[in-house]
């Protein structure tokens, strides 16, 4: 069976009330305050059961001072049920709820004109022309405008029919996103503890869920689920739900919150947003302006900033604006809410979502700004996702991220990801995406950045891959970083080795006095064998001219190194290869005469080797570090 939640609206005293209780049996009216005074104040609920369809009634307060309490109730409905009186007509609180409908984007819905028992037929005729002058142009124009009177029972089944009808011709609720329960009351209840209650407005709940509550971040567990009184195993999108939860106390709970997934969406407190500002409104939105800002049974302060270049979005008109909230809320693109002056409170404007996690956006980005939330309006969900990730600039956007800044259940983010990705509009990198034209942008700067470290270094071999994350990738993830260089490896730019990235066209030519003072280098260290001279002595040995300076000297010696004829023992300590084999080789040699104890001390060990304390400790610390010995007290195991 299909359910659907239609949310009355309309005036004080104009019957919402008596009309949801004598279509349902039920009066919404729960308070001993609003029993006292006979008017509603906070929201109340009523089910309808008919035959095909399930109709959950939200009946909200019609009194101007308690309009927010009707925009809690007003967040979730699918239809709304306009309550015109016949024997007032279209009034103040008529007009700003029909107002409020609009700018939350409900689609369909109907006019009750009740108390027609009150008024002859020509006044009642004169209402229904009036409300169809309000409607006209509107999602309500040519919708069903039904006459009845709660105190005899005219029109009642006639309503009935037409909301039977109504409710089925309405559109389904998107599934794309994942569980989200907007908290409108909280309570104790004896012998189970913390109950909550929302219309579910997506997803599903179940016994025995994880859930988070947000803002707060606390996880809680749902020990029962009700819709309209009666136990569930499960409620889906679009009923009003009662939940048990576990781990928490009615007290910690406060109306605005929401239930979802355990660690799926996150906090804002900055949302980039299409607003639309009423006509009738007395003055446009404009930048530092403090509002109230309504968004599911949320009620925040926050301050405006406009990002169009007029610098304010005057009534009748719409435009684009950051709100920068006061408090946290959990919203996602596509929300609608309702904006509201601070003070005295009136609605004044209305708008949708379109990011949820925007960064404060500078004067001078305004334009930037304003064409890419051009785009996102109206745009599919792989459309949506490309924007969000190129969003992200050179820093890219984990996985994670983008399914909290989207909302959209696990099978909705991968679709859109593989799109994004199979169409070269984004890569991936070990869960990490960024757009492609900056990814290319990243290619190009790491291939320039090598090229021209080879013209500073010719003698180097490349450029040291930490050198070059600093310099060129230091707000780029990891994941990122080496996803460029792997495809400037593909494209045949770069080569990246274990410690350095060079240009795969770059080789060492030497000059025949540097290749020389190679060669010269090397002999010194091979003369040297195990008595190895310190930096100055060889270069003192290779170039006794001092034609070269000691930085030249110093990158001629890297190219030994770097080719493995010298051994570095020691921070500035280097022994020929040749010299360390022939001195391992005797290790060996000398173990295997001392089996099977296999030790061997300094003093042993220095005159095996013919080198002196200062090179023996060097040497063996060198050797314990290569696994050729292991230390064993003041002696060494010859491994």
């Amino acid at each position: 069976m299909r359910s659907v939640i239609v949310g009355t609206a309309g005036h004080i005293d104009h019957g919402k009330t008596t009309l949801v209780r004598a279509l349902t049996g039920v009066d919404a009216d729960r308070l001993p305050e609003e029993k006292r005074r006979g008017i509603t104040i906070d929201i109340g609920f009523a089910e309808l059961d008919l035959g095909d369809v399930r109709v959950g009634f939200v009946d909200v307060p019609g009194h101007e001072r308690f309009v927010k309490n009707m925009l809690a109730g007003a967040h979730g409905i699918d239809l709304v049920a306009l309550v015109i009186a016949s024997d007032e007509g279209v009034m103040p609180q008529t007009r700003e709820h029909f107002d409020i409908c609009r700018l939350l984007g409900v689609a369909s819905g109907l006019v009750v004109l009740t108390k027609a028992d009150a008024v002859d037929d020509e006044l009642l005729e004169l209402v229904r022309a009036e409300a169809e002058e309000l409607v006209a142009a509107s999602f309500l124009e040519g919708a069903p405008v039904v006459a009845a009177s709660a105190r005899t029972g005219q029109g009642i089944e006639e309503l009935k029919a037409a909301l039977r009808a109504t409710a089925l011709n309405a559109a389904e609720r998107s599934s794309d996103t994942v569980t989200r329960l907007p908290i409108d009351r909280s309570f104790t209840m004896r012998g189970f503890g913390a109950v909550v209650t929302g219309t579910l407005v997506a997803g599903e709940i179940k016994e025995g869920d994880e859930m988070e509550l947000m803002p707060a971040g606390r996880r809680v567990r749902v020990r029962g689920v009700q819709v309209h009184g009666a136990g569930v195993r499960q409620a889906g999108a679009g009923q009003r739900t009662a939940v048990n939860l576990g781990g928490v106390e009615s007290s910690a709970v406060e109306r605005g919150m929401v239930l979802a997934p355990v660690g799926r969406l996150r906090p804002t407190q900055s949302l980039d947003a299409l607003v639309q500002v009423l006509a009738d409104a007395p003055r446009g939105l404009r930048t530092r302006q403090r509002v109230r800002v309504h968004h599911g049974t949320a009620e925040v302060l926050a301050r405006v900033a406009v990002l169009e270049a007029s610098g304010e979005v005057e009534p009748g008109s719409e435009g684009f604006v950051q709100l920068r909230l006061e408090s946290p809320v959990v919203a996602l693109p596509g929300d609608r809410f309702i904006i509201r002056s601070y003070s005295p409170q009136q609605t004044i404007a209305g708008g949708e979502v379109l990011d949820v996690h925007a960064p404060k956006h500078r004067g001078r980005e305004r334009s930037v700004v304003g064409k890419r939330l051009a785009a996102l309006v109206g745009a599919d969900t792989s459309a949506r996702l490309v924007l969000f990730v190129e969003s992200a600039g050179e820093r890219g956007m984990p996985r994670a991220e983008a399914a909290a800044r989207t909302g959209w259940r696990d099978e909705v983010l991968d679709a859109a990801l593989a799109e994004g990705v199979k169409y070269s509009m984004i890569v991936e990198s070990e869960g990490v995406f960024i757009g492609s034209e900056i990814f290319g942008r990243l290619v190009r700067a790491a291939e320039a950045e090598v090229e021209a470290h080879h013209k500073r270094e010719p003698l180097s071999r490349g450029l040291a891959r930490e050198t070059l994350r600093e310099r060129v990738f230091t707000h780029v993830a990891p994941e990122i970083f080496r996803a460029v260089l792997k495809e400037a490896e593909v494209e045949g730019a770069l080569v990246s080795e274990r410690e350095v990235v060079r240009a795969s066209g770059h080789s060492l030519r030497l000059s025949p006095a540097d290749e020389r003072l190679r060669e010269r280098l090397e002999q010194v260290y091979r003369d040297a064998a195990l008595e190895a001279p310190t930096l100055e002595e060889a270069f003192a040995r290779a170039a006794p001219e001092r034609g070269q300076g000691r930085e030249h000297l110093r990158k001629i010696l890297q190219l030994v190194i770097e080719a493995g004829a010298l051994v570095r023992v020691r921070e500035d300590l280097f022994f020929h290869r040749e010299a360390i084999e022939r001195l391992a080789s005797s290790l060996k040699d000398y173990g295997a005469r001392h089996e099977p104890e296999r030790l061997i001390d300094v003093a042993a060990f220095k005159e095996l080797s013919g080198v002196s304390r200062k090179y023996a400790i060097p040497l063996l610390e060198y050797f314990d570090r290569e696994r050729v010995t292991r230390r064993a007290g003041d002696k060494r195991i010859i491994l």
